[in-house]
């Protein structure tokens, strides 16, 4: 039971997955990747630039910043380049968050 358990995450990585359809998801994760950090540039903007980090949560932001470095730490484990990018930059931008938050917050 402890082996079919081990690697369920995995299960679909077996399965046949058309060429093309495979192809255009490991291209376009490359996007994704890059526009999910992007997303919260309003919110850095909002604390560094107009100095004004009220409302913003810094449990929250932590709390996110622990996972994305459990996410980072996952992706070098398994070296899934498309986690690690991710993961990095989101653990740059909470980073950029949380600091603004004890400075203006």
């Amino acid at each position: 039971m402890v082996n079919k358990l081990y690697g369920l995450h995995h299960h679909r990585k077996h399965q046949k997955v058309k060429p093309v359809k495979k192809r255009f998801i490991d291209r376009i994760i490359y996007f994704i990747v890059f526009i999910g950090p992007l997303m919260t540039i309003t919110q850095v903007v909002e604390i560094w630039i107009n100095k004004n980090a009220s409302g913003v949560s810094i449990i929250t932001w932590g709390a996110y910043l622990f996972t994305s470095m459990f996410w980072l730490n996952y992706g070098l484990f398994h070296k899934d380049r498309p986690i690690i990018l991710s993961a990095g930059m989101w653990i740059f931008m909470e980073i950029l968050i949380i600091f603004g938050i004890l400075l203006y917050g």
